[in-house]
């Protein structure tokens, strides 16, 4: 079987069994497919026209193709690749957001471009996935784009990890959010590693404000708020 491409990445270099692939002439999707389902922006509907040259399927992963469990968080999860026009350099989220928001089934995006390497060029890949907040039971979920470095074609892998599609879901999307194939407390992880984040953020702009002031209130105040960020960032490293 002829597996379906984004470039030169098919489910199978990507570590992802071949049992999961799809076949290189069901791969291919219409753009119009996704624009006709959701009303779009001005700028989501130029990045699409512009910044996305192919949308394919590149692999769907169920029970039955990968020996995991079925369950009722996760029925199936798609392996969809967006190949990159010539100019187009950057993981477009809001291209993800619209595809990922239209299905209720995880999907994994393969994003390819062709980038300047050592006087020549390459295909690189970026992995990305759009999760949802833990939240509040009965809020609205919150939604987040996450995306992994850009790595050459062959070096950008994906493990199967866990013993049901769920597991499995929070193992793709920690290895692209955290770099672990973990799946255990997925949320709490991201939790906590968004708020580290936010702190040392936090703790470079309140240090260089301290620096700059002048007023001895001002510095104290501050200074407090620099105290206390530093020890709610110490407690979770």
């Amino acid at each position: 079987m002829t597996m379906a491409n984004c470039g030169t990445l098919t489910a199978e270099t990507t570590g992802l069994p071949a049992s999961c692939a799809v076949r290189a002439e069901k791969g291919p999707l219409p753009k119009g497919l996704f624009a006709s389902k959701a009303p779009l922006s001005a700028k989501t509907k130029q990045h699409l026209v512009h910044d996305v040259a192919s949308i394919t399927m590149l692999a769907i992963l169920r029970p039955g193709n990968t020996g995991l469990d079925a369950d009722s968080r996760m029925g199936e999860i798609l392996v969809l690749g967006l190949r990159l026009a010539e100019k187009a350099h950057e993981v477009p989220h809001d291209i993800v957001e619209l595809i990922a928001s239209q299905r209720k089934s995880g999907i994994v995006f393969a994003v390819v471009r062709t980038a300047e390497h050592d006087g020549t060029t390459r295909e690189e890949c970026s992995f990305a996935v759009r999760r949802a907040d833990a939240g509040r039971t009965g809020h609205t979920p919150t939604f987040h784009v996450f995306h992994t470095p850009w790595l050459p074609i062959g070096e950008a892998h994906l493990a199967t990890n866990g013993s049901t599609m769920g597991e499995l879901w929070d193992s793709l999307c920690s290895q692209i959010i955290l770099g672990t194939d973990d799946f255990a407390d997925l949320d709490a992880r991201i939790a906590r590693t968004e708020r580290i984040r936010t702190l040392e953020a936090a703790v470079a702009k309140l240090t260089a404000d301290h620096k700059r002031a002048k007023n001895p209130a001002q510095r104290n105040e501050i200074y407090a708020k620099l105290h206390k960020a530093k020890n709610e960032l110490a407690a979770l490293q």
